[in-house]
């Protein structure tokens, strides 16, 4: 069971932060649960609440609290979880699997002259037209995931008109390239929000994300997206099943 003992070594409302993440991580607080109040928690740290407050400032900062004026601070509920599995489904198809009902904002949409790397991923020429697509996905008011699309307008002629914050991304390529969609190449990776992608996903740049980096093709193996979506920790999981053999 965590317990709480002053190092010299670090700043105090850091020892708070982590006295109580280390809680919430070992399951002594559990999700949706309030935490100990401020008072509460002065008297276990012998701390002062400025340093208190301090300390579970950063951890809302994190999006691992969440403070409820009138009710207390408590340990955040992921709003979306997204299953693996072998069946490919976009994010927003997934959610709509979950009953998750969701809204989707577009926040940047261009045509863009691909540089090498883009063009070497989406199988095009360098120089040619591809469209940056951008886009934030919210469940219950708060932002779950920002999705950042590289797309082949070439494999899907006309997709640049396509209003994405009404028809999802696999739809409209279906139906603008007349071929069905067929895998996908992912790598996941740890990172923290920066300042830009922290801003989209109204949470603090070092806070920590997770970046699924992912080439999309068509059933014929054409690449029409190569882009990242970025899950804000705490907000988001990954679920698998898997069957013994």
């Amino acid at each position: 069971m965590p317990t709480f003992d002053k190092s010299e070594g670090a700043l105090l409302y850091v020892q708070v932060s982590d006295f109580v993440r280390e809680k919430i991580y070992s399951k002594d607080w559990g999700v949706d649960e309030p935490i100990p109040s401020e008072h509460e928690l002065m008297g276990m740290l012998h701390l002062s609440r400025g340093t208190v407050q301090k300390g579970i400032r950063q951890l809302v900062d994190e999006g691992l609290l969440v403070q409820q004026r009138g009710r207390g601070t408590f340990v955040v509920q992921p709003v979306m979880a997204r299953p693996s599995s072998n069946r490919l489904l976009s994010f927003g198809e997934s959610m709509s699997a979950q009953g998750v009902e969701f809204e989707t904002r577009v926040v940047e949409r261009r045509v863009e002259r691909a540089g090498a790397i883009c063009a070497e991923n989406l199988q095009i020429e360098p120089g040619d037209d591809y469209l940056y697509l951008c886009r934030v996905r919210y469940v219950r008011h708060r932002a779950v995931m920002l999705i950042e699309s590289h797309l082949n307008l070439s494999a899907c002629p006309g997709l640049e008109e396509v209003d994405f914050s009404s028809e999802s991304l696999f739809a409209a390529v279906e139906r603008m390239s007349g071929r069905e969609i067929g895998r996908s190449e992912m790598v996941y990776t740890a990172r923290v929000a920066g300042k830009k992608r922290g801003g989209y996903l109204e949470c603090d740049e070092h806070a920590p994300v997770l970046e699924l980096d992912q080439l999309v093709r068509l059933a014929d193996s054409t690449p029409f997206e190569w882009g990242s979506v970025w899950l804000p920790a705490n907000r988001c999981v990954i679920s698998n099943e898997t069957r013994r053999a």
